[in-house]
């Protein structure tokens, strides 16, 4: 059986739309209907006028497009776990203002900013409390914005974007449970991190700078900020994409970000910068298999639970004013 062709023929038979992430398989991203990065799928995935939503990614993506249309039915292939996200939740979110109270920070004086990579939940949380949600792309009007309030910014989960874009608007920053002194940081990091950008090192960065004279450094801003500060273009998903594919052909490029993503920009004069290959362990669970089976589970009205995202309508409520708030700006 050609699996691709039975895909792309129940897709047309039915009333879904497959989205797939950047960071896909080929044979996933390859019968997809919308690519794009987390947002861009969110936003373009509540515009579809079909009812199911087939969404290849991590459980986080899936509820985000739960949250702006609680109408559509949105089944994920695999219901993979980013482990960013997955580093806080309530009740860590709950702990990171006990802790910043203990430092002398009082709750009101805190704008929490939540980096789209964390749960629904967590979303809810920062909107209650008046807070919004980032992305890698908006995260400097986001913040930008929030200081306006005259509030220390709490950012989590990622404390690099949140350390990386503090040093680009000359900001102090420091990060939960590293460093002392937290009172007088203007942002706050929660200690989490992506563990696919911690792959690159700075000796990643010499030893192509070495090796290639006149090579260009491009780097995701969840990189460490040792690795930011040595790149040449520092940029999120859908920046690193338009940027490498505006460089001339002979411009050689070595480019910090998960290697699904960066094989299918340009087969010449592009390179991981990194001797071990970083591809996102969870954005790679999904299989052509697993789409095929949920088309089919749609088709006969079998879809398992275990599939579907749902998520609690007080927590839809306040997640969606926390990304509305980001929409705003």
């Amino acid at each position: 059986m050609d699996l691709k062709k039975e895909v792309l023929k129940l897709k047309e038979e039915l009333d879904v739309t497959i989205v797939a992430h950047f960071y896909q398989r080929d044979e996933v991203f390859d019968v997809a209907d919308i690519t794009g990065d987390s947002l861009e799928l969110a936003k373009k995935s509540v515009l579809t006028p079909h009812h199911n939503i087939i969404f290849c990614g991590v459980g986080f993506m899936g509820e985000s497009v739960k949250v702006l249309a609680p109408h559509k039915r949105v089944i994920m292939p695999k219901v993979a776990c980013c482990a960013m996200a997955r580093m806080i939740d309530e009740l860590y979110f709950d702990e990171s203002i006990a802790t910043l109270e203990k430092a002398g920070v009082k709750k009101e004086d805190v704008l929490p900013i939540t980096y789209i990579n964390s749960s629904a939940a967590v979303k809810a949380r920062v909107g209650e409390m008046g807070g919004l949600v980032c992305t890698s792309s908006n995260a400097f009007k986001i913040i930008e914005r929030g200081l306006e309030s005259g509030k220390k910014i709490l950012f989590v989960p990622d404390r690099c974007l949140g350390q990386n874009f503090a040093r680009q608007m000359n900001l102090k920053s420091a990060v939960i449970g590293v460093d002392e002194n937290l009172a007088d940081a203007d942002i706050i990091c929660y200690n989490g991190f992506c563990s696919v950008h911690q792959l690159f090192s700075v000796e990643d960065i010499e030893f192509y700078r070495e090796k290639y004279e006149g090579i260009l450094i491009a780097v995701h801003p969840e990189c460490d900020p040792s690795i930011c500060e040595h790149a040449d273009f520092v940029g999120s998903t859908s920046e690193l994409i338009k940027y490498i594919k505006e460089l001339p052909i002979d411009q050689k490029v070595a480019v910090g970000t998960e290697y699904n993503m960066v094989s299918r920009l340009r087969t010449k004069n592009t390179y991981i910068l990194s001797s071990t290959k970083p591809e996102c362990p969870t954005m790679n669970e999904t299989t052509l298999k697993e789409v095929h089976r949920v088309l089919l589970d749609i088709k006969n009205d079998t879809v398992s639970k275990e599939n579907e995202i749902f998520v609690d309508k007080e927590v839809i409520k306040w997640a969606k004013v926390a990304l509305e708030r980001m929409f705003e700006v």
